[in-house]
């Protein structure tokens, strides 16, 4: 059956039109679902359009501070005095390597709890400039964009949001499936007649076709949220240390590294640690060599990290040199290069090597999918990133457009579509439902909730029912 808004677009509603009770059904659904998402999703549009091209841009942390390049760079031991000599009292905590000849080195320091960047010249040492740690404007747009400044309970709100997303994916490609009038009208806007039937022709052609590349970047986002991400999905792929042959593990994982936004690879964040003090690993260093921060520089070079890397510099008597490159951490443009080395602060050895080709399946697709997300993989993905984020903009926008311009002249009221009596097929829209709560818990908690509200109180209270309806 056409739909009547199908109608009205196209200019068929000449004759009345017995309403389609599955299509109101979920019309109501999508509206209800809009009325919380779409805040959040202008929210997620923003900050994600800031986040992709500051780091494409300028980096974050002074990875993109310039300096004259000279014939050869100071040990990475005496740039590392100067850093800490920065910060009375300090410890060294990582040192960055420069991505090319012409850009700064950075190292963090911590002291007291707080950790701060200082920009180090490689060639003469000189602090160029430093930071509190994760301070910049990325930062703000990723602290609002993963929890809203709230924590746990901003990350919670924005995964129902997310959630709630697939709920208005399924009913919006419900709702614009070519039902009569073909696939041109599905696929291009017809925007001649202008008013709402051109904003609802606008809204449909942009929604159906994005939605594949929203339910991606809604599924990959989710893979950060604490519930659907940690609890349901990240231990599927947690890499197993038990590859790790006669290695002895510490009793920290490597989400520990992890200081604020997640940093580590997220194939890695629950498997345990290597520890040093013992004669296991691989000897990668000649014999005699002191294990220091310049040896272990020289190590990472010969064993392949060239350009940017990070290496974290052992924080106890067990702990490990840990050299790292992803394309999560912008460290490079291309995820199947992740990699991941830990060596015995006391010998030298390499006790572990996790690279892209290690990870399970579920790891090695969300190495992928969290670069293509964030969209670290060179100005393709910046710009792809961009268009998908202004096609989100613009859903909201025109969803409230339409609202607008079909809400009751002079009023306020929400004018949710209205509730269908005995609606035909409602066991398949209740499996729908039943899906979409098991795969995704916020949204199934919420759909409750508003199903309870919706039925329990607003149908049976006068006053509020014409407010909301």
């Amino acid at each position: 059956m056409v739909s009547i808004d199908t109608q009205i677009a196209s200019g068929q509603a000449d004759t009345p039109v017995r309403p389609n009770k599955l299509y109101l059904a979920a019309w109501r659904w999508h509206f209800y679902a809009g009325l919380y998402v779409i805040p959040f999703f202008i929210m997620l549009a923003i900050t994600g359009m800031g986040m992709t091209w500051i780091a494409h841009i300028d980096g974050r942390d002074g990875e993109r501070t310039a300096v004259v390049a000279q014939q050869a760079a100071l040990p990475v031991s005496a740039q590392a005095q100067a850093a800490v000599a920065a910060v009375p009292g300090g410890t060294l905590k990582q040192y960055v390597a420069p991505r090319s000849e012409d850009l700064a080195a950075i190292f963090r320091v911590d002291l007291d709890g707080v950790a701060t960047m200082v920009v180090i010249d490689p060639y003469t040492a000189k602090v160029l400039d430093m930071f509190p740690r994760r301070s910049g404007w990325y930062d703000f747009f990723d602290n609002m964009h993963s929890d809203l400044v709230l924590g746990v309970t901003g990350d919670r709100m924005i995964e129902t949001a997310a959630s709630l997303g697939m709920v208005l994916i399924a009913s919006g490609l419900y709702m614009w499936w070519p039902r009569g009038l073909g696939w041109r009208a599905t696929l291009i806007p017809q925007l001649g007649r202008g008013g709402r039937a051109m904003w609802r022709s606008a809204h449909g052609v942009i929604g159906i076709w994005i939605s594949l590349f929203l339910v991606f970047f809604l599924v990959s986002g989710l893979s950060w949220a604490g519930v659907w991400g940690e609890k349901m999905v990240q231990a599927w792929s947690q890499f197993p240390a038990e590859k790790w042959d006669n290695v002895p593990l510490s009793d920290d994982t490597h989400a520990s590294m992890n200081h604020g936004p997640k940093e580590v690879p997220w194939a890695l964040e629950l498997t345990p640690m290597p520890a040093s003090g013992s004669d296991a690993g691989e000897p990668a260093l000649e014999p005699g060599t002191t294990v220091s921060i310049d040896s272990m520089d020289a190590l990472a070079r010969r064993i392949g990290f060239d350009g940017r890397y990070q290496m974290n510099v052992p924080a106890s008597p067990t702990g490990v040199y840990t050299f790292s490159r992803d394309s999560m951490s912008t460290d490079s443009t291309d995820p199947t290069s992740d990699r991941t080395v830990h060596v015995d602060r006391h010998t030298g050895n390499i006790l572990a090597d996790v690279r892209y080709e290690n990870y399970s399946l579920a790891g090695k697709a969300m190495a992928v999918g969290i670069a293509l997300h964030m969209g670290t993989m060179g100005l393709w993905s910046v710009l792809a990133n961009t268009l998908v984020c202004l096609s989100v903009l613009f859903l909201c926008v025109s969803s409230i457009a339409m609202w607008w311009k079909r809400r009751p002249a002079g009023s306020l009221r929400l004018a949710a579509p209205p509730l269908p009596r005995d609606m035909p097929l409602w066991q398949g829209a209740m499996l729908v439902a039943l899906a979409v709560s098991l795969a995704f818990p916020m949204a199934g908690i919420t759909l409750l909730a508003v199903l309870a509200l919706d039925v329990l109180i607003l149908q049976r209270i006068p006053a509020l029912k014409r407010a909301l309806s």
